[in-house]
């Protein structure tokens, strides 16, 4: 008989059996983690002599043609003086169990599960349990016994076996119809574009070979279906397990949705999911996410294994809205239901994070998976930025003054932890100068052992009955909440632990309060480390230039592949003049005449036209005195802060058959610059106004000299690279198939000079010059 092999971990197997009770808020801080492994270490330095730790375990369980590999690590086996054997379990928690603590029979199943392979493999007839408990923070521990048959551990082990089975036998099933469908799928169009089949074998190769890809390929050449469909190939080969389509923008994980819709139109039978942000996701307007308040956490783990097999069972693609309608059928939490959907789907469209930020990785994602997944990252120009953000970490004094009070009479020891940090940050504003601007600090040693005490405090607090309720006072005048400040200390020990020859530490006086910084200057290596498991990495992009700024800045190694696709489209397409005046900030005031006197040119043909500035105050301003002296150009401006709704009343005033000309005013490197699609006569033409650099500041400068300091040049990769990216990602905007044709507009002499006009792509070199 043919078995189907299911290999999981000990662990894995009786938290998807027992896990029952309500979804309790995952307050786990790194002091608590290390906490537990000194406390593990403390009770197996007690065994004697013969006694083993940390026991690796295997077996393997038959179930109805399927074949459970079964493995894990015990803490403890012991040898009693009579020759009896004990497995021991060992749990550190904030307080010792209640009598009926949920968690509780999780634990007893991973112990007894060690049991059955202990007993099996050394040929026992019976065996003794121990399951033992630890208060973090003291010695305090509590043991609990079983003495247990081997035929009871068989049975047990039948039954638990037996409860995962439902979910084993639905995986097999859809593994087989999911290969089958892909060797049958053919590529979607009728055609390929020209390049796009080069970019797909490319992608093919790089997934096959196990490494990873960096490629520029130009807007309109189909990036998303020319990195997805050889991806797919490549897993109905059996050379890859599953994918992320990884992205900076909602509007990119559309595309990516729209582009599976059109495979599984086609027959292919693909589990496809989309992670919304958790504030997105969310049923509750407003209020604390806890169980007391939300019948979605409450029971969580009662109903969610019935819930992710009823909507693997019935459905492919699981957007939001499906997810929505599942989770309340279900009455599950919708952002932890498609998360623990996520472990069982072939293909999860999510944000970068998912992936790159150690705070909300997938982290139950066994190794053995990575191994053979898959990363899409599209737009990965943005992963530069992103990364330096993921890994960098602040704190602020404020907040810690406003605990101490807040506590002073409610919980001491959190107050007086409170009371420690602010202390220090009493003692590093008087390092600073009068003007607070940028005043450095060594590598403050004294820190973390502070914020692992607060930590520790706080955490006992906010997992106390009494942390819905503000200790004193109204909570929000209080500032940040203590939940709030958690986190931010949580990122800053996290990021201490990474913390190398890359990063800087700066203090600076904002408003009145004292700022602490661990800044990332060169996310390389952490992008790497982070992705280094998984099998490849395609990171794509049309404005990746240049290739070898961007393979420094996302860590790409020797042996990885680059490609340049060359644009399918024809120059002819493209109507390219530079206006060489001055956006400089202190001589923008001249430019406003000549910028509106060139908007007024662009416009003289009927159509759709947008035009992108630097900054809101330079849109307002040229926008204000061009519609004084153009008053009969109908206008559209962006505005902060824009809601879902209103973006997409701005898009769509975008129309192809607009009785009149439209000219929308917008934010260059904002949300109508990158990653909008306005094809054919939905938009004809685009100014951009400035060569993008971001602005002079501290960080910035930091940035300059660290990459002079390399053999680099520091202000290329401080300011040029990234600013030129987004005035090409403002022009793709323009031509997206090869019927599109279309004016662009370069507003600022530096496009005439190196490195800025070297930087332009082929199609935009032959310019006329504006007089």
């Amino acid at each position: 008989m043919h078995f189907a092999e299911i290999s999981i971990s000990v662990r894995s197997l009786v938290e998807y059996v027992f896990s029952s009770g309500s979804l309790m808020p995952g307050f786990h801080s790194s002091a608590a983690m290390a906490e537990g492994t000194r406390i593990h270490q403390h009770i197996q330095k007690q065994y004697k002599e013969g006694d083993r730790k940390e026991v690796y375990l295997k077996t393997e369980i038959p179930h109805e043609g399927l074949l459970f590999i079964v493995d894990g690590r015990c803490d403890g086996l012991l040898t009693g003086e009579d020759g009896a054997v004990t497995v021991e379990e060992i749990k550190s928690t904030g307080e010792l169990p209640e009598p009926d603590f949920a968690g509780k029979e999780v634990h007893w199943a991973q112990a007894l599960m060690y049991a059955y392979i202990i007993c099996l493999d050394h040929e026992l007839t019976d065996i003794r349990v121990k399951l033992t408990y630890v208060r973090r923070g003291g010695e305090t521990q509590q043991s609990l016994y079983r003495n247990v048959t081997l035929a009871e551990l068989q049975v047990f082990a039948a039954e638990t076996v037996a409860g995962y089975a439902p979910y084993a036998q639905l995986q097999v099933r859809h593994a087989e119809e999911r290969d089958s469908s892909i060797r049958a799928l053919g590529f979607p169009f009728p055609a390929y574009r020209s390049g796009q089949r080069h970019f797909a074998a490319a992608v093919y190769k790089s997934v096959i070979e196990g490494v990873n890809l960096f490629a520029q390929a130009p807007t309109g050449i189909g990036k998303t279906m020319s990195t997805l469909f050889p991806a797919l190939k490549a897993m109905g080969e059996g050379r890859a397990a599953g994918l992320f389509y990884l992205t900076a923008k909602t509007v990119n994980r559309l595309a990516a949705q729209d582009a599976i819709g059109m495979l599984l139109d086609q027959g292919l039978q693909l589990h496809v999911i989309t992670i919304t942000a958790k504030d997105k996701a969310c049923f509750k307007e407003e209020g604390v996410c806890s169980k007391e308040s939300c019948p979605y956490r409450e029971g969580y783990y009662d109903r969610i294994n019935g819930a992710v097999l009823d909507m693997l069972e019935h459905e492919k693609l699981m957007t939001q809205e499906v997810i929505s309608r599942y989770a309340r059928r279900h009455e599950v939490c919708p952002f932890e239901f498609s998360l623990d959907t996520a472990y069982a789907c072939d293909a999860v469209i999510c944000d970068y994070n998912y992936i790159y930020d150690p705070r909300i990785s997938l982290k139950r994602l066994p190794e053995e998976r990575k191994r053979r997944t898959v990363l899409l990252v599209d737009e990965a120009h943005n992963l530069v930025d992103r990364g330096r953000s993921m890994y960098s970490a602040e704190l602020t004094k404020a907040p810690f003054l406003a605990l101490q009070r807040q506590y002073k009479g409610v919980n001491k020891a959190l107050s007086a932890a409170a009371k420690a940090v602010n202390a220090f940050f009493i003692a590093l504003r008087k390092t600073c100068s009068e003007d607070g601007e940028g005043q450095w600090s060594a590598y403050p040693e004294e820190l973390p052992e502070l914020l692992e005490a607060f930590s520790l405090e706080a955490e006992a607090e906010l997992l106390s009955p009494s942390a819905l309720l503000p200790a004193s006072g109204d909570a929000e005048e209080e500032g940040e909440g203590l939940l709030d400040v958690f986190f931010a200390v949580q990122n800053m020990l996290r990021t201490f632990k990474t913390y190398d020859e890359r990063y800087i530490t700066y203090a600076e006086v904002r408003r009145g309060d004292v700022c602490l910084k661990l800044f990332n200057l060169d996310p390389s290596h952490l992008l790497q480390q982070m992705a280094k498991s998984f099998r490849s990495q395609i990171l794509f992009s049309a404005t990746l230039t240049p290739l070898s700024y961007y393979r420094d800045m996302t860590g790409a190694k020797e042996e990885d592949y680059s490609l340049t696709v060359p644009s399918p489209f024809h120059k002819e397409q493209w109507e390219v003049s530079v206006l060489p005046v001055s956006t400089r900030y202190r001589e923008r005031e001249a430019s406003l005449g000549p910028l509106c006197d060139a908007l007024k040119g662009m416009t003289a043909r009927k159509g759709n036209y947008l035009v992108f500035f630097p900054s809101y105050a330079y849109l307002q301003s040229v926008y204000e005195l061009f519609a004084e002296k153009y008053p009969e150009v109908p206008t559209l401006v962006q505005s902060t802060g824009m809601s879902e709704p209103e973006r997409e009343g701005f898009l769509a005033s975008f129309r192809p058959d607009n009785p009149q000309t439209l000219l929308g005013f917008a934010v260059l490197g904002g949300i109508f610059s990158e990653g909008v699609d306005l094809p054919g006569d939905r938009l004809n033409g685009v100014m951009v106004v400035g060569v993008g650099l971001p602005q002079v500041g501290l960080e910035r400068n930091l940035l300059r000299s660290y990459f002079q300091s390399a053999g680099k040049n520091g202000f290329d990769y401080a300011y040029v690279y990234p600013g030129m990216c987004k005035v090409l990602q403002a022009g793709g905007r323009l031509i997206r198939s090869e019927s599109d044709n279309g004016v662009i507009i370069l507003a600022d002499d530096r496009f005439l000079q190196y490195p800025y006009r070297q930087l332009l792509p082929d199609e935009w070199q032959d310019y006329l010059l504006i007089t």
